[in-house]
């Protein structure tokens, strides 16, 4: 029915298939295109200010109140707090698939409920954490003439309007150079003589600079609208400003003081190759395609350049398209290789060209196809749905090669024995494969059903790798049953079907050695038993000796380098010693550009001044890969700055580590009630790890903040001056910290007016202690009459989980993987032998390694289960099914020799690969049997005459998806490493899978068979 069907329908239905090509290629160049699949990552921060508290009681007052509220948010699986000095900070992770929109608004409703119990002043601020915080662009503004406050303007005023107006920009922040403004600065000893404080003259430039409407005049058919208007224009209006006027005259304000343009307080620096800039980093809407949005901002700021001045350099300090684009190029690459080593193959094999030409057509027309699936699926192009097309290029060429041969075989066969001028009945004999091909495609596609349901990193990042891949066999199975019989039937003529039964020398050498392999299985079991076994046991050592770990490591071209100074060490001493790093960093050959922040964090989060980091862009290949280069910066940087603590971390690395609240891989977490002892058993441990060779930049844990200066106010002191603490208190911070009491519009920015005093006289903790505070009755006095002032110590900053007081020690690694460090690690800390009130567990990277080893150990299981049903659904032969189960796992053994050989980890890639081994060996082994009568008893001499008849097209898809796979297996290019360790999961399977199936696969049948009739024997001679 069918073949007539096709017969009938062979143009419209060749149309359809040109049609749904074009429409692919439409698809994909509809497709967003990023770096990694959009992942919604179920992490909510939220950021709390309340002023100037001491830790232990923003503790009290603050983070425990907080906790408790926000525990009552649905589905919010942990919580952490980090508490310091008047802030905190709250991390909320929620189980993967909540939706977090709704779990942000849960989250701020709460928040908002709990305020009013907080103390007064409390602010806070609430941000859902995923890919989309972070830039995928950032510009460096530097000018060797210009001041940072121009500078600044300039990025404010003139870029930033114009870059958020293009298309997938959600917005622009600015960091760095500094913001003008005018300062007022005030003599204490002429204020003191006209009787006048700061706060007076705060209030009198605020009531000078004033527009307001009046009222409206209705005159001759017109309506006004009256202004009284008394605005500030420039400095010269600032310094005239009346401050007091009687029968002594008046007093203006540069009586008391002088006014100048300034620039905001500041507590942080940035540059970019060691010069201070400011920095724009670009954020990209959800779903937004990044190329064409940072192609878009690129010719943006081409026009804009005529514009601006030309003393201003433009620089991209990080881009991530250019990863984007490399990786998506080495992709593509790997597929285009993998095509031509195809055809390559099909042309030994087959000698022929014609042949060659439909798989050739075939290929790009399913990859194609597969584009318009993965934009109904709303899927983007990234580095796992292109690396799904690039590892599904053999299963493709698969479905057709299959095809062609048996049709090409069957084609011979009428010729010979078919009635003398008839025409081969072609669709025909293309619909015997319709079972087994929809059987091994079922298979092949059905593993991949249990990664569906696959949470955690492990799903967000590989589900649409998966997706990919099942919608290309799927795809492809269409194709091989619609498109490859058409073809063949247009295309290849008897006397190439002909030339396509002659084998070769080496291939008749082949099947010898499979019938010699076959002989001795099928009569001697126990030689067989022996390669089994050996192949089972190196497999089993090779096991115990493949190192684990999460994610793929990959050279992105760029890394992260976090410091922290001693606790305590200001601005200028941090900026100096990371002068001294940045001598390092040019010194690399490696390095092309570099970006610093210092008291502030690429994220944009303010921190404090000791700490920051640097973006350190590295040239493209050919150059050291980024793992030396990171650890050489290290070693330099901790043998020529002592005291600096320093962090080094790919961007993508630390961006998954932030958005999934465990940056580091090793994190030992302490929990007590008691703070000093856990502090104290940290470091014990801290010191512990730290021995482990590959395990670097270990952190105990505690965090000291910046020391104060303590102004404790005497009430009993103030209330003999008439003065209350908290007047004390608003006078010294006008004096130290100044009052922005009013603006001036200039151009199209505000100018704020900043009340202050000079600055040398508040620079010191003496002078400090002098500052002069103004009693009710006109007379000042000094602030150490009325108040203590001392320096106290930094606090250490507390940090919780899930209401419960914890120290995490953290570390990275190098030159080790996870899995044995962590190995290490857990022996190290169970030997210290901790106090009994102190719990350990362990977090980081690790627990979600853990989390997505055992996610993926059950989609194994679950795929195995699925494909045995399969099976039996296929065959309803016990023997059957159970000698395809039993050559699968068979197979495993060698995934694990070729992960130890390569030396690869076990990680989320190979666990995946391991998975898709069970649907390519069960394609194997079902076209295999397809040469068989399965509802017939079965002999050996059927089993052999299989085993020639499968050998050519089995050695020839299993050499091209080999083949296919080998660029990626190789790591050629940058993205190709993500991939890398599935490709060689799946050749190392496949290496060993082909001799299974030719040789151990029926012997393990013919024993199970023969053991199956002969039970079946007795039941009938009992009966």
């Amino acid at each position: 029915m069918m073949p007539q069907w096709i017969q009938r329908h062979r143009g419209s239905v060749l149309l359809a298939f040109l049609l749904l090509t074009c429409a692919g290629i439409m698809s994909l160049r509809a497709l967003p295109v990023g770096l990694f699949p959009l992942i919604d990552f179920p992490r909510i921060v939220v950021s709390v200010d309340a002023g100037d508290r001491p830790v232990d009681r923003m503790v009290v007052e603050v983070t425990r109140p907080l906790e408790q509220a926000l525990r009552s948010v649905p589905d919010v699986k942990t919580i952490r707090s980090n508490t310091s000095r008047g802030s905190a900070e709250f991390s909320l992770s929620f189980g993967w698939g909540t939706d977090m929109v709704t779990a942000l608004l849960q989250t701020q409703a709460e928040v908002n409920a709990a305020l009013s119990s907080l103390p007064a002043g409390t602010s806070f601020g609430i941000r859902r954490m995923d890919p989309t915080v972070f830039p995928v662009l950032g510009l460096s503004l530097t000018s060797p003439t210009r001041s940072q406050t121009s500078l600044r303007d300039v990025a404010q005023y003139q870029i930033a309007p114009e870059l958020t107006a293009i298309g997938g920009v959600a917005k622009v922040d600015l960091m760095g150079g500094r913001q003008a403004e005018y300062h007022v600065l005030l003599d204490p000893v002429q204020l003191q003589s006209y009787g006048l404080t700061p706060a007076d003259v705060s209030t009198a430039l605020s009531a000078s600079n004033v527009v307001t409407a009046v009222g409206r005049v209705e005159d001759r058919y017109r309506l006004y609208l009256i202004l009284s208007d008394s605005r500030l224009q420039n400095q010269d209006d600032i310094g005239k400003t009346i401050l007091r006027s009687g029968k002594d005259g008046i007093v203006e304000l540069e009586d008391v003081g002088t006014v100048a343009l300034g620039q905001a307080p500041e507590w942080t620096r940035v540059n970019a190759d060691g010069k201070d800039a400011v920095l724009l980093n670009i954020m990209q809407q959800r779903g937004a395609n990044t190329v064409a949005m940072v192609t878009a901002v690129q010719d943006k700021l081409a026009l804009l350049r005529a514009s601006l001045p030309p003393d201003i350099t433009i620089r991209p300090y990080y881009d991530q398209s250019e990863l984007i684009v490399s990786s998506a190029g080495s992709v593509r690459d790997a597929i285009v290789i993998g095509a031509v080593l195809a055809g390559l193959v099909l042309l030994v094999f087959l000698r022929n060209k014609r042949i060659t030409l439909i798989v050739s057509l075939v290929l790009p027309m399913v990859l194609l196809i597969s584009g318009v699936a993965l934009h109904l699926a709303g899927q983007s192009l990234n580095i796992m749905t292109l690396g799904g097309m690039a590892a599904a290029v053999g299963l493709v060429v698969d479905d057709a090669v299959v095809m062609i041969e048996h049709m090409a075989r069957r084609l011979v066969q009428h010729t010979h024995e078919g009635p003398t001028g008839q025409s081969p009945p072609v669709l025909k004999f293309a619909m015997e494969m319709f079972r087994p091909l929809t059987g091994s495609s079922a298979a092949t596609v059905g593993v991949f059903l249990p990664l569906a349901f696959l949470s955690g990193v492990a799903g967000g990042f590989f589900r649409p790798l998966a997706i990919t891949m099942a919608f290309t066999l799927m795809v492809s199975y269409c194709v091989a049953l619609f498109v490859v019989p058409i073809l063949t039937k247009m295309l290849v003529r008897p006397e190439d079907a002909e030339s396509l039964e002659k084998s070769g020398r080496w291939q008749r050498s082949i099947e010898r050695q499979a019938q010699r392999g076959l002989q001795l299985g099928f009569k001697r079991p126990v030689f067989l038993l022996v390669p089994i076994m050996l192949l089972v046991v190196v497999g089993a050592f090779a096991y115990r000796l493949v190192g684990s770990g999460f994610m793929p490591r990959m050279d992105e071209g760029g890394f992260i380098f976090d410091y922290r100074a001693a606790p305590g060490t200001s601005l200028t001493e941090s900026d100096r010693l990371m002068q001294q790093v940045e001598a390092i960093v040019r010194s690399l050959p490696e390095v092309e550009s570099y970006s610093r922040r210092t008291g502030m964090q690429l994220g944009g989060s303010l921190s404090e001044s000791n700490e920051g980091d640097m973006f350190i862009k590295l040239k493209p290949m050919p150059r050291r890969g980024i793992e030396e280069v990171m650890t050489d910066l290290r070693a330099r940087v901790e043998a020529s700055v002592p005291g600096l603590q320093v962090e080094t971390a790919q961007l993508m690395e630390d961006l998954i580590g932030d958005l999934t609240s465990t940056p580091q891989p090793i994190e030992v977490k302490l929990f007590g009630p008691d703070d000093t002892v856990l502090r104290a058993q940290a470091g014990r441990v801290a010191q512990a790890i730290s021995k482990i060779q590959g395990v670097v930049e270990v952190f105990d844990g505690s965090t000291i903040a910046g020391d104060a200066i303590q102004i404790k106010v005497d009430r009993v002191r103030t209330s003999l001056e008439k003065l209350t603490p908290d007047e004390v208190t608003q006078q010294v911070d006008a004096l130290l910290n100044g009052v922005p009491s009013s603006s001036i519009q200039t151009g199209e920015q505000m100018l704020a007016v900043r009340v202050w005093t000079p600055e040398s006289l508040r620079q010191r903790l003496d002078q400090i202690a002098r500052l002069p505070i103004r009693g009710p009755d006109g007379q000042t006095l000094p602030l150490s009459r009325v108040a203590a002032v001392t320096i106290e110590q930094g606090q250490m900053q507390q940090a919780r989980e899930n209401l419960r007081p914890m120290v995490a020690v953290t570390g990275r690694l190098e030159g080790i993987d996870l899995g044995s460090a962590m190995q290490a690690v857990q022996a190290e800390v169970q030997a210290l032998n901790l106090p009994a009130p102190i719990v350990v567990e362990y977090g980081g990277l690790y627990d979600q390694q853990k989390q997505s080893f055992r996610d993926l150990s059950l989609v194994f299981v679950a795929a195995f289960l699925i494909v045995a049903t399969l099976l039996m659904f296929l065959y309803e032969r016990a023997s059957i099914v159970l000698s395809i189960l039993a050559t699968i796992l068979l197979t495993l053994p060698a995934v694990f020799i070729g992960l130890w050989v390569t030396g690869t980890e076990l990680n989320l890639s190979s666990m995946i690969g391991l998975t898709m081994i069970i649907g390519i060996v069960t394609e194997v082994a079902i076209f295999y049997f397809a040469e068989l009568e399965t509802s017939e008893p079965i002999n050996i001499e059927d089993l052999k005459q299989a085993a020639t008849a499968r050998l050519r097209p089995i050695l020839m898809t299993s050499l091209i998806a080999i083949l296919a796979l080998m660029p990626l297996a190789l790591g050629i290019g940058s993205g190709s490493e993500m991939q890398r360790p599935l490709a060689i999961t799946i050749i190392a399977g496949l290496l060993v899978a082909v001799p299974m199936v030719l040789v151990a696969m029926p012997a393990i049948f013919w024993l199970i068979d023969k053991k199956a009739s002969s039970w079946r024997g007795r039941e009938h001679a009992s009966a």
